[in-house]
């Protein structure tokens, strides 16, 4: 988006979103032609983004939707990093390391009992996409 004037952002989201959010990778690259069509005369950058990281993007198109949309968003991440840096500003100065670790586990534990402790992370979808990585990766997550 740093390519993009502030008044055009909402329409070229919209445009990046069929993108991402294609069912297949023959839309992905008609909804990649559209944006060309419809923004690359003035905004080239843009759509050459896209084009230099397609190789890289197209990997992601393989999974589910269901684990895509988990994916895509860092909401989660984000917010869980705000609660840490919250804990750790108001400390100041912390005597060791074990003792930044310690706060940091108690950070993390009384974060996960506000978003539903181990029955879930408070992220929609995740128990679908859960399910679905256990399909894609056999045996790499814990029963």
């Amino acid at each position: 988006m740093r390519f993009v004037s502030y008044q055009d952002r909402k329409e070229i989201a919209a445009s990046m979103r069929a993108i991402y959010t294609a069912p297949s990778l023959e839309a992905a690259e008609l909804a990649l032609k559209d944006l060309d069509t419809e923004w690359g005369r003035q905004y080239p950058g843009v759509v050459d983004v896209w084009r230099r990281a397609w190789d890289e993007f197209i990997p992601f198109l393989d999974y589910p939707v269901e684990l895509r949309r988990v994916v895509y968003t860092t909401n989660a991440i984000e917010s869980i990093n705000f609660q840490l840096r919250k804990v750790t500003k108001t400390r100041g100065h912390f005597p060791s390391d074990e003792t930044a670790m310690k706060l940091l586990y108690l950070g993390l534990r009384n974060i996960s009992n506000k978003r539903g402790g181990e029955s879930g992370t408070g992220t929609w979808g995740w128990k679908m996409a859960l399910n679905t990585l256990v399909v894609l990766f056999p045996g790499r997550l814990p029963l």
